[in-house]
């Protein structure tokens, strides 16, 4: 099994994609901006975006 990512075949869903990782990419934005935790799963584990993305700067 290939860990590539997949892009969806239909263009409707590739447009919903692309309009879902707009959403995340402000919702982190906004809880950097408000210093509010933004929770993801990655790897298994719930991290929080906001803290990190804030912490390299």
């Amino acid at each position: 099994m290939s860990d590539k990512k997949r892009l969806p075949t239909d263009p409707d869903m590739l447009g919903s994609m692309q309009a879902i990782k707009r959403a995340a990419n402000r919702a982190r934005q906004i809880a950097e901006a408000t210093n509010t935790p933004c929770y993801v799963q990655k790897d298994g584990k719930v991290i929080d975006i906001a803290r990190k993305q804030a912490s390299l700067k």
